[in-house]
């Protein structure tokens, strides 16, 4: 080569190097629970547009899914609408040596879902424990029309549908329940099913009407708003979690920081939830 060309190699060489912008990005994956998936997006778009070194993906699948995918180590965060089970903390101990770290983010009331045509405006959590497990199976033995329950659910990966059997079924679902892919699914099987019920987050029940809960028949019945969730007086109340595999550091720290800070907990009331505290 002569010195012409290597001159001009040497040339182009450092333009090059000159124009590399090398910008360093903070990386963080977010997976689970359906239900959570709105607020859990809106925190990420909030957070990046203030942040824009930081690039959070975030995805559903249900919280057993990504409860499985923080063990395996795929994600950084792990979603969940359910309490993580004896089973999932001792796979979590195996691969990080920890207990892994739950952190309480928001709260949310399972609502129960009605058609708006249908009759029946108020049930007790032992009329919704029967309606699910197959004992009345007519909208007739709760003050309704004459007419079959269709049952509507979540699939067996979900935390909702694991939180739905362990604390208001208390027992095994009816084999009629279908099964369906996420709450806005069941949302809209409500919606063109005057005989239908479904059970889902409270920022899902658009189009749909909300059935008021009593705990007992001696006690009032509660829709699942702001006041009753906060207070815990809605029957149906609990708290959405996310869970990591050890204590955050770095940039995972500055976003859950964020995520319980007063700015981030407002973003629950704004899309339907409602703060942890």
């Amino acid at each position: 080569m002569n010195t012409k060309k290597i001159k001009t190699v040497l040339f182009l060489a450092v333009i090059m190097t000159v124009g590399l912008s090398f910008t360093t990005i903070d990386k963080i994956t977010v997976k689970g629970s359906d239900t959570m998936v709105i607020l859990a997006q809106k925190w990420a778009e909030v957070y990046m547009a203030k942040n824009p070194g930081t690039a959070i993906q975030v995805t559903g699948g249900g919280s057993g899914i990504g409860l499985s995918a923080l063990i395996n180590g795929s994600t950084d965060i792990a979603n969940s609408s359910r309490p993580i089970k004896p089973t999932e903390l001792e796979k979590i101990k195996a691969r990080y040596g920890t207990l892994g770290v739950e952190i309480p983010c928001a709260k949310d009331g399972i609502s129960i879902y009605l058609n708006k045509n249908n009759p029946v405006t108020e049930l007790t959590l032992k009329q919704i424990a029967e309606i699910y497990s197959g004992k009345l199976t007519n909208w007739n033995q709760v003050g309704g029309a004459d007419a079959p329950i269709r049952l509507y659910g979540r699939e067996n990966s979900s935390g909702t549908y694991v939180y739905f059997k362990d604390f208001v079924i208390k027992r095994d679902y009816a084999i009629t329940c279908q099964s369906l892919p996420g709450t806005a699914a069941i949302v809209n099987a409500i919606k063109k099913d005057k005989y239908g019920i479904g059970y889902g987050g409270a920022a899902y029940d658009t189009g749909v009407k909300d059935c008021k809960v009593k705990k007992d028949d001696k006690s009032p019945a509660y829709l699942p708003t702001a006041e009753t969730i906060k207070s815990k007086t809605y029957p149906i109340t609990r708290y959405l979690y996310m869970y990591l595999g050890s204590r955050p550091t770095g940039a995972t720290k500055k976003y859950i920081d964020w995520i319980l800070s007063a700015e981030g907990q407002k973003i629950c009331t704004e899309v339907g939830y409602f703060p942890v505290k």
